[in-house]
């Protein structure tokens, strides 16, 4: 009765549905895993923001990568702005969606050393070749207190780098290349300032990561699971819908046959 399942159109959509059902279960999987992958990170970032204030230098060194289990943990740093150094980094946007630039800025420490910080945003000069207008930064001494972050790159980032662009400009945040465009080391890593605010709202501070979304990777999860386990539900009834419209055929031929082939007049008696 199910004979029709060995015939060529049949045997694809099997194999077919044997080749879905397995890519289902593992998108599901990788959703699955970007779900926990964002809540181990809102966790991460709730308690990196809550911890205790700590001087930049116990946490990151000239040539240090910053662990991922230090991003957006709250530092300070007290020293003096290298205003002649300060850069922009090109291509960033604001807190309600404008393209502009962040603010790269040398700090060079009272103990010694250096670090960037990240004072914020700015709108973007009406050319690209141009320096953007930029607020002067405070002389003399600061205390600045700011989330640390890890260097930038192009693979985490996306972010291509680009070589020939105007003089100040760079389009990744990154130590190394700044260590060696001032000729001397540079703590790993940056500051993204948060305090103390600036005067005139300008630059913009950068806001705070989001720790509460969770974004709809569990529901994607659970529609591809979903999906999967459709699959062979979906290939028998199809198989019993083409059972029955076969045996409905059938009958019916057999039907139009047995009325053709009625019983015959018999012929007239001949005299």
């Amino acid at each position: 009765m199910y004979r029709f399942l060995l015939t060529r159109q049949w045997l694809i959509l099997a194999l077919l549905s044997l080749v879905l059902i397995p890519t289902m279960v593992e998108l599901g999987f990788w959703q699955l895993h970007r779900h926990e992958h964002k809540v181990a990170q809102n966790a991460l970032i709730s308690r990196n923001l809550k911890a205790r204030p700590v001087p930049v230098a116990s946490l990151t060194s000239p040539g240090h990568t910053v662990p991922r289990s230090d991003y957006w943990r709250t530092v300070t740093a007290t020293g003096t702005y290298d205003t002649a150094h300060e850069v922009v980094v090109r291509r960033r946007t604001s807190t309600d969606g404008r393209i502009g630039v962040h603010v790269l800025i040398p700090l060079d420490l009272k103990g010694g050393g250096t670090v960037l910080v990240n004072r914020g945003w700015v709108p973007s000069a009406e050319s690209q070749r141009a320096f953007p207008d930029v607020p002067a930064a405070p002389r003399g001494e600061v205390t600045v207190t700011g989330r640390l972050k890890a260097d930038e790159t192009t693979s985490v980032s996306g972010i291509k780098d680009i070589s020939d662009l105007p003089d100040r400009q760079v389009m990744l945040i990154s130590s190394s290349q700044e260590a060696k465009r001032l000729s001397r080391p540079v703590l790993g890593g940056y500051i993204e300032q948060t305090g103390p605010e600036l005067a005139g709202g300008s630059p913009e501070l950068i806001a705070s990561p989001d720790d509460s979304s969770i974004g709809p990777h569990m529901a994607y999860a659970v529609q591809w699971w979903l999906f999967a386990a459709g699959v062979p539900v979906g290939f028998v009834v199809l198989a019993r819908r083409e059972k029955r419209d076969r045996t409905e055929a059938a009958a019916k031929a057999a039907a139009g046959e047995q009325e053709t082939s009625g019983p015959q007049q018999p012929e007239p008696a001949k005299a």
